[in-house]
Formats: C-alpha cells, sequence, structure tokens
C-alpha cells in the first residue's frame, strides 16, 4: 500500500492552497457534524447566549475538521492507492503530511481548550473524546483490522448532537442519546451500501470493508437488519414525546422506503453493477438529513411561538 507520490521529498512537496487545507478537513463531513450539532442544541432545554451558540458550534465544526485531517494524516498510504481518494492532499502532494499532522493537532486542541473555557468543559470533553474515537480508535485500530470498524467507529459521527446539547445544558439526558441512536444506527447501512459498489477500491487499499471480509450477500442481508432496527430507533423521538406528530408520520415513511430499498437490493444483488446500492446510499443521506430537519423545523416553532 505505497505510492511513489508519499517519496517525494520536501522540495518535491508543495502548492498548497487555502482549499488544499479546508479538504484536509472533510468539509462535507463537517457540514453534517455542524448540522446535527446544531438540531442537539435547539432540541434542549433553555437556551444559549447566541454568541456562545456561534462559538459551540465553530468549536464543534474545528473539532470534527481536525479530526478529518488527522484521519487523513494517517491514511494517507491507503488513500494513494484508492481511486476516490487519490486526488487528497496528501497523495498528491501538495501537503506534507507532517504540515497535516501539525494542522489537525493545533485545530484539536484549539477547539476543545476555546470550548470549555467559553462555554463548558463537560462538552469540551465530549469533542475531545469524538476527536479521539474518530482519529485513534477509528482511524488507527478498527478501520485496518474489523470488518466491524463502521458499527463501533460510527460512534464518533454520532456524538455531535449529543455535544451540542451539553453545550446548552451543561450535562446529558435521554434526548441527545436517542439522536445519537440514530446516527450509530443508520452508519453501517449508509456506509455498507457505498461499499458494495465501493468494494474494489476498499480491496485494493486492504480494508476489510463487510462485502470484502463476509460477501456480498452476507453485507445485503446485514443492510437490511439495520434498515429494520432504523426504522424503529428513528421512530424513538415520537415515541418519547420530544418529536411531534408530524415527526412521527415522516420518520415511519421515510423507515418504510428505507426497508423497502434494502429489500430491492437484497433482491436485485449485484445486477446493473449495484445500482439499488447506489440508490440506497443517496436515499440514506435524505433520511438523516430530513429527520433531524423536521426535529430543528419543530424546535425553532417552538422556540418562537413560547417567546
Amino acid at each position: 500500500m505505497t505510492d511513489a507520490r508519499l517519496e517525494l521529498t520536501d522540495e518535491q512537496w508543495g502548492g498548497a492552497e487555502v482549499g488544499d487545507y479546508i479538504a484536509l478537513l472533510k468539509p462535507r463531513v463537517m457540514s453534517l457534524v455542524i448540522f446535527t450539532a446544531l438540531v442537539g442544541m435547539m432540541v434542549a432545554p433553555g437556551g444559549l447566549h447566541p454568541v456562545l451558540a456561534v462559538v459551540s458550534l465553530l468549536c464543534i465544526s474545528v473539532g470534527a475538521g481536525a479530526s478529518g485531517a488527522l484521519n487523513m494524516w494517517y491514511d494517507a498510504d491507503i488513500d494513494a492507492v484508492m481511486k476516490r481518494t487519490a486526488g487528497r492532499p496528501i497523495p498528491s502532494g501538495r501537503i506534507l503530511p507532517s504540515e497535516a499532522l501539525t494542522f489537525g493537532l493545533i485545530l484539536s486542541v484549539f477547539s476543545v481548550l476555546v470550548l470549555g473555557v467559553a462555554v463548558n468543559w463537560l462538552a469540551a470533553g465530549l469533542l475531545a473524546f469524538t476527536i479521539f474515537f474518530y482519529a485513534v480508535v477509528y482511524t488507527v485500530w478498527l478501520k485496518r483490522w474489523t470488518a466491524q470498524n463502521i458499527v463501533i467507529g460510527g460512534a464518533a459521527g454520532a456524538l455531535p448532537p449529543v455535544v451540542g446539547w451539553a453545550c446548552v445544558t451543561g450535562g446529558l439526558s435521554y434526548e441527545p442519546l436517542v439522536l445519537f441512536a440514530i446516527i450509530f444506527t443508520w452508519t453501517p447501512p449508509h456506509f455498507w451500501a457505498l461499499a458494495l459498489f465501493a468494494s474494489k477500491d476498499y480491496a485494493k487499499a486492504g480494508i476489510p470493508m463487510m462485502p470484502n471480509v463476509a460477501g456480498d450477500a452476507s453485507t445485503r442481508r446485514q443492510i437490511l437488519a439495520y434498515s429494520v432496527l432504523l426504522a424503529g430507533v428513528g421512530l424513538l423521538p415520537w415515541v418519547l414525546g420530544f418529536g411531534g406528530l408530524a415527526y412521527g408520520v415522516i420518520a415511519a415513511l421515510l423507515g418504510a422506503e428505507f426497508i423497502r430499498r434494502a429489500v430491492v437490493l437484497l433482491r436485485q444483488g449485484d445486477a446493473d453493477n449495484y445500482r439499488a446500492a447506489k440508490k440506497l446510499f443517496g436515499f440514506s443521506i435524505v433520511y438523516l438529513f430530513t429527520l433531524f430537519a423536521v426535529l430543528l423545523v419543530q424546535a425553532g416553532l417552538s422556540a418562537v411561538l413560547g417567546a
């Protein structure tokens, strides 16, 4: 898993632009982190001064970006041999690995310390744990060792709404844990759908994703099992009373559609170059965004009407 681009001399490296450092932060992942953290903050009881709310979201987003930079630093060797990641700043030779590592560490420390000093230390501690879990537990340990990497590692991506809640309340409750559970349960079918049509890329890099270890048929069955579980977990905000009737109806409909698409994938197999897997992957993004958007709108309306 080596690549000539990782053996360039210091003189050959360079040409980094602002956009390359932004790419290190994984902006698409960061946008999801910001969005789910915002929902956690809005659903939380009480309120936070607007300035502190902005600082909270900034720190959470910077912490997420720091995780992405550390991930790209450690994974530069496998990124170089995967088609969809070969153009990233490090394997393409635009940023030195040492620069990415320094960048990620500085942002990690900065985001945690500012959040702790400006908001509260519980939220800062949770953010620090999130960065550690993604950069060390998932990236260094799980990703290259077990096919359950996405299942266990999904905890890192599921923590932002918990951090957001802690920013507002200074504590924890069952509501943010439910939001955590939704994202945690959503992660395996989302990424395994991607792994089905990108299995050759993962195999080339030596990453033990589920299709490469257990086979495509087993992966499709597990996607269906998690989809059924997700449909039930997605209803919990309504069942537990912090998601309204509209949320319950939308969650039920989206959950049923998620299951339907997983069944189609199970029956279709690898026909049409896993077109069903690609469609499920795309729908999974719509599913998560819609559920959290409904909760956000509901919380916003409650705040306006209650003012």
